[in-house]
């Protein structure tokens, strides 16, 4: 069982001139301690014009940061927009290079299609066309990574053959994850053999159905890429303390304040109906708005708010429905002190990881290089 951190890079109002700076380097001193705790993975959204809720809109330079802070965790993009108003793939694999030599092969290249109005409307995408674009950059991707000279004419977009540059540091090239929030897009991974990313927040019970039929569909998979990701990883809210009752008072706000924010955002479904989006994507939170059963009448199913002995227990609920990774959202929009979201994470560290570790696992990437050398770069 690996562990991640989660980040919107929430900046609420009232806004002052060091507000967005403030939420940033707070992120990186809980990326460097939690790079120093053992934790796997530091993921970045990519969002645009969402006020307040996300300021993360360009994940690459935050992730970059955090790789030349850290030695061992692995940066991923959660997700990087695969549709060519947002991004132009060439610039994708390009930066996505250059992070992974930066980042000696940290790389994860999570993708995705974004879920809002605001989004889709401000850059004038068409929803329909982005599952289909989507599809078509997970495909060249690798392609631009791995071969000396590549060239390309596709429905979204076309290339000469030319040299694209540099390679990624990993060989062949870093795994490909999907966020899967719409109904399918956990079958669209499998097919393709991408991670599945899960960045919704239904019932456990739920998870687990759409997680039998993708580990059973990822290993006939037809390969997006050189490299087979077959691992699924859940998301949910963290807030760790001593004491069960003071950890479910300050940790609730993590994740009330985080759901009320999302309910101000307008869904690519809500503004104009397709089946390309059939279900809330990436800023519902299912699990909250339905009102699922919360355990001991506290906290909701699957949240990882209370005190290390609750939290290892909803830990291995997540590791029985057959989940590799779990990635933890530490605040909602800065609901939680900095002090009390790195004492939080010292004590998960301390008193639930040791749980599930597995020292003689080494990570993905550069980890065992990095330990046979004591921890340098």
């Amino acid at each position: 069982m690996k562990f991640g951190i989660f980040y919107e890079l929430s900046v609420p109002r009232p806004w002052d001139h060091e507000s967005e700076r403030r939420v940033y380097l707070n992120a990186l001193e809980q990326v460097e301690l939690a790079d120093q705790l053992g934790f796997d993975y530091v993921w970045a959204v990519e969002h645009h014009f969402t006020e307040e809720y996300s300021h993360c809109s360009a994940p690459d330079l935050f992730l970059t940061a955090c790789a030349m802070r850290t030695h061992r965790i692995h940066v991923g993009h959660g997700i990087v927009i695969c549709v060519p108003q947002f991004n132009h793939p060439i610039k994708i694999a390009e930066r996505a290079a250059v992070l992974d030599i930066l980042s000696k092969g940290r790389l994860e290249v999570g993708t995705g299609r974004s879920a809002t109005w605001a989004e889709l409307g401000g850059f004038r995408s068409n929803p329909d066309d982005t599952k289909a674009s989507w599809d078509e950059f997970v495909h060249c991707l690798p392609g631009m990574w791995t071969q000396e000279r590549y060239s390309y004419e596709g429905q979204f977009w076309s290339m000469p053959e030319r040299a694209i540059l540099p390679k990624p540091y990993q060989k062949p090239h870093p795994r490909m994850w999907v966020a899967v929030t719409s109904a399918g897009t956990d079958l669209d991974a499998a097919d393709r053999g991408l991670g599945m990313l899960g960045l919704s927040y239904g019932s456990i019970a739920d998870q687990e159905k759409k997680l039998i039929e993708y580990k059973r569909r990822v290993k006939n998979c037809t390969p997006a890429g050189l490299v087979v990701n077959d691992e699924a990883s859940a998301m949910s809210f963290m807030y760790c303390h001593e004491d069960d009752d003071t950890a479910i008072r300050e940790g609730t706000p993590i994740f009330t304040t985080y759901n009320a924010l999302t309910n101000i955002f307008v869904m690519a479904r809500e503004a104009r109906p397709t089946k390309s989006y059939p279900s809330l994507g990436p800023l519902a939170t299912p699990a909250l708005k339905s009102g699922a059963a919360p355990l001991d009448n506290k906290v909701p199913e699957g949240v990882l708010v209370g005190d290390p002995h609750r939290i290892l227990n909803v830990v291995k609920r997540y590791e029985s429905a057959g989940f590799d990774s779990v990635n933890f959202l530490l605040t909602g929009i800065e609901s939680t002190p900095q002090e009390k979201i790195l004492a939080s994470l010292r004590l998960f560290a301390k008193e639930v990881m040791p749980h599930f570790r597995r020292d003689n696992q080494p990570r993905a990437g550069a980890d065992a290089e990095l330990r046979a050398a004591g921890g340098a770069r």
